[in-house]
């Protein structure tokens, strides 16, 4: 049985990052990264915008606005050092109706309650940034940037092999035991003990959650984010981040524009209920997540209280032409022939018994684990302090 002092379990971002800290705070102490798939960040790591948010949307005092705020900087500061490029191309938030302008001024309020740098601009000055993009006015977050963070998790896994650290991939963990002791892990390919044990698991958190005996009420459910991308004679069409008024009620920001650190613009993501945690092709099943949702309460309460939501989401899903819609609010010139296909991205998103989408961060600790049950984004760009966070508790 190999014995390590700290045991890390999913290497995506938040995991790698949390291992790296561990290191770093403790020089010669063992750490052990397991992974079930052969490689890191192949899930929410590595199917999203590569968006370093600034942090104007999230509740003054939660772990988000608190952890992505630090993340923004801290970010910009690893890539720097580290020679990743990343560019703070900004954002501009666009509202399209009266409504709308009327949530940007509490998006602003909210913006310089946690100390985010960010002004207004008048429809006529939108269309002088953003030539191609229209609206009645919009928010201008200038220290919002573009990144690759498949290239953050693969620098963050180098860091942690050149410190002594161990990236196990391709073990995926069938067994958890917590004892006075320690906490003893089984995986496919053998036993794995450690004094602390930290859980980065994503979109099988909860499930790893009830297999380490934690009384969990709350469940994973996948969100697939789906993305169109633009042709190349698109090419710069837009300049920075063109993002909609999201609607407070929800966790999800709305189709947007980003532009790629590659020099892609794709365009989305939807928010369309998953069939399958793992399934990346659209109509991809899986017969066990499907059980789990239909007998967890949580999912049917959602599903009754977002019936609108959820259809007009699945339109958009099946139907071209109704994506298109929502990005033609803000970019009219959009036609349904510049919408390529893209790779699909799945949200790990927690759900309540009673129905509740968790917004914040969700971090549950018993004597030696630390199990994150719930880190959608901004959990990339916030991913650094996360593993400060986590490591503190885990000390």
């Amino acid at each position: 049985m190999a014995r390590y002092r700290f045991c890390v379990i999913g290497a995506g971002i938040v995991g790698l990052a949390t291992a790296h800290r561990l290191l770093s705070e403790h020089p010669g102490a063992s750490v052990v990264v397991i992974e079930a798939e052969d490689d890191v960040g192949r899930h929410q790591t590595g199917h999203n915008s590569g968006v370093i948010h600034s942090g104007i949307y999230y509740e003054p005092g939660s772990l988000k606005a608190t952890l992505c705020k630090a993340g923004e900087q801290a970010t910009k500061e690893f890539c720097a050092e580290h020679a990743i490029e990343f560019d703070e191309c900004g954002k501009l938030i666009v509202a399209t109706d009266a409504g709308e302008v009327a949530r940007c001024d509490a998006l602003a309020e909210r913006a310089v309650i946690n100390g985010i740098e960010c002004r207004r601009v008048s429809g006529a000055e939108l269309t002088e940034m953003e030539p191609n993009v229209t609206g009645l006015a919009a928010l201008y977050l200038p220290r919002t940037g573009i990144v690759d963070y498949r290239r953050v998790c693969t620098t963050l896994a180098g860091l942690i092999l050149d410190s002594g650290g161990e990236l196990r991939t391709g073990e995926r963990v069938v067994a958890i035991e917590e004892g006075a002791a320690g906490v003893t892990v089984g995986t496919t390919s053998g036993t794995v003990a450690c004094e602390r044990l930290m859980v980065c698991a994503g979109l099988q958190a909860d499930r790893l959650a009830r297999m380490a005996g934690l009384r969990v009420d709350v469940q994973i459910v996948p969100f697939r984010g789906e993305y169109f991308r633009l042709p190349p004679g698109r090419s710069g069409f837009v300049q920075r981040l063109i993002y909609p008024v999201p609607d407070p009620a929800l966790p999800f920001l709305g189709v947007h524009l980003s532009p790629t650190i590659s020099g892609d613009i794709t365009v989305g993501p939807s928010a369309v209920l998953g069939l399958a945690r793992e399934g990346y092709p659209k109509f991809s099943v899986n017969l066990r997540d499907v059980a789990s949702m239909a007998t967890f309460p949580g999912v049917w309460r959602v599903a009754a209280a977002n019936i609108a939501l959820g259809c007009r989401e699945i339109g958009n899903s099946v139907f071209k032409g109704r994506y298109l819609t929502e990005c033609r609010r803000y970019a009219p010139e959009l036609t349904k022939a510049d919408l390529l296909a893209h790779p699909a991205g799945i949200r790990a998103q927690a759900v309540g018994r009673d129905g509740t989408l968790l917004h914040d961060f969700v971090i549950e600790r018993t004597d030696r684990m630390i199990h994150v049950l719930n880190s959608p984004s901004p959990a990339a760009t916030a991913a650094l302090p996360i593993g400060r966070h986590i490591a503190a508790l885990a000390a």
